[in-house]
C-alpha cells in the first residue's frame, strides 16, 4: 500500500491555521487531523466543522518539545486504526501546530522515527502568515521566522485589513526569509487543496515540479566562489534572528564518499543550525541525480530522480539555516566533494582539522 501523505500546517499565533484547515477539510473529507494545543484545555478543534476522517488533539504543550514524544505513537495508532477498519479510510494527514511552535523538532520526528517513515511520507510544510501583525512577530518571536523558512507554501492571510505599505514590506520579508516558496493570498480560509497538497517534495524518485523551483538559484544568495567551479561571491544575506538561505554548486561531478563525509560532520557539530537542506547532487559514476533531504540532525535517505529534470548538471545545494556561515559550508563541501582532493590520508587529515575547528567553535 503507497504511504500516506502527511502535511504539517503551521504559523503563528492567531494567522488564521484553523480557518485554512476548516476550509481544506470541506474539500478533502477524508483527511485525519491531529491538532496541537499548548494549553491544557483544547478549544481549536471544537471549531473543526464536520470531517468524516479522525480527529486527535495533543494538548498540554507544544508539539515541539513538551509532548513531542507523544507524535510519533499518535501517528502510529492512526495508521493502526485505518488498517483494522475501526478509524475512516483517511487519504491524508495534516498535523495543525500550536502558534510558536518550532517545526524543526517536528520534521526531525516526522523524518527520523522508523514506523512513521515506514508508512507515512511528508508532503510539505504550509505556513500561514497574518498580514497585520507579521511584521511585528518577525521582530519579536524566534519561532516566527522559523516557521516561515521552512514552508514549502506560504499563506498570505488578512491582507485586507493590511496597510498597503506595511504589506508590501512584508512581502519583501517573506521573499528574504523564503525566497523560493510560492506566496499565496488567502481570504477566509479559501484556498484550492491543488496549490497546498501533494507538493511531493519527499518523493524525490517522482518527477515533481518543486525540483527546479527549490533549485533557482536566482532565488537565493550564493555562496562564496573561488577557483572551485563555485559560483561568484555577492554578499551574504542576512535576515531575522540569523535566518539566512543560499546555495552552493559544482559544476563538477562530486565523490559521493567525500560528500557524505562531509554533510556528516556538519550534521554532527552543527545540527541545530541547519533548518532545511535541499540537494541535487551528480555524483561520479552516476547517470541519474541524487536529491538530498536534510532537517537538522535528521539525514533523509539519498534517492534518485527518474531523470536530470534540465540540461543542468551542476550539483546544488539549497541551505537554510540559523547562524550558520556560509562560506565555512562552502569550504568544507569543496573539501570534501571535489575529486581533485588528495586520498585517504590527505581526507583523514583534513577530516581532523575541521572536527577540531567544529568542536572548539561549539
Amino acid at each position: 500500500m503507497d504511504s500516506l501523505p502527511v502535511t504539517l500546517l503551521t504559523g503563528f499565533l492567531g494567522s488564521g491555521k484553523t480557518t485554512v484547515l476548516n476550509q481544506l477539510l470541506k474539500r478533502l473529507p477524508l483527511t485525519a487531523v491531529v491538532m496541537n494545543e499548548f494549553g491544557e484545555i483544547g478549544l481549536d478543534h471544537q471549531l473543526l466543522e464536520e470531517t468524516r476522517g479522525p480527529l486527535v488533539l495533543l494538548s498540554g504543550g507544544c508539539v515541539c518539545c513538551q509532548v513531542q514524544g507523544s507524535l510519533a505513537p499518535t501517528l502510529k495508532n492512526l495508521w493502526l486504526g485505518r488498517q483494522d477498519g475501526t478509524l475512516p479510510p483517511f487519504e491524508r494527514i495534516v498535523i495543525e501546530t500550536t502558534g510558536i511552535a518550532d517545526p524543526a523538532p517536528i520534521l526531525d520526528t516526522l523524518l527520523h522515527d522508523r514506523y512513521v517513515a515506514a508508512h507515512m511520507r511528508m508532503d510539505g510544510v504550509i505556513t500561514t502568515v497574518d498580514a497585520v501583525l507579521a511584521n511585528g512577530q518577525l521582530d519579536d518571536h524566534l519561532e516566527a521566522p522559523r516557521q516561515i523558512a521552512v514552508a514549502d507554501r506560504l499563506l498570505l492571510t488578512k491582507t485586507d485589513l493590511a496597510e498597503a505599505g506595511a504589506l508590501a514590506a512584508l512581502r519583501l520579508r517573506l521573499h528574504a526569509l523564503n525566497p523560493a516558496a510560492p506566496l499565496h493570498v488567502v481570504r477566509h480560509g479559501d484556498i484550492d487543496p491543488a496549490l497546498i497538497m501533494n507538493c511531493g517534495l519527499f518523493r524525490p524518485e517522482e518527477k515533481h515540479p518543486d525540483v527546479l523551483r527549490w533549485l533557482a538559484e536566482s532565488c537565493y544568495t550564493p555562496a562564496g566562489a573561488g577557483r572551485t567551479g563555485l559560483r561568484r561571491a555577492t554578499a551574504p544575506a542576512r535576515h531575522v534572528s540569523g535566518i539566512r538561505s543560499f546555495t552552493v554548486s559544482f559544476d563538477q561531478p562530486l565523490d559521493w564518499l567525500g560528500l557524505s563525509a562531509a554533510l556528516e560532520m556538519l550534521m554532527s557539530f552543527r545540527a541545530k543550525h541547519i533548518l532545511r537542506m535541499k540537494a541535487l547532487v551528480n555524483a561520479i559514476g552516476e547517470d541519474k541525480p541524487l536529491v538530498l533531504h536534510a532537517v537538522q540532525h535528521v539525514f533523509h535517505a539519498p534517492a534518485y530522480l527518474p531523470e536530470w529534470p534540465d540540461a543542468d548538471r551542476r550539483s546544488r545545494f539549497v541551505f537554510i539555516t540559523d547562524d550558520l556561515d556560509e562560506n565555512f559550508v562552502r569550504r568544507l563541501l569543496t573539501d570534501f566533494a571535489l575529486p581533485a582532493v588528495p586520498g585517504l590520508a590527505q581526507k583523514e587529515a583534513l577530516s581532523v582539522a575541521y572536527e577540531t575547528r567544529l568542536a572548539r567553535d561549539g
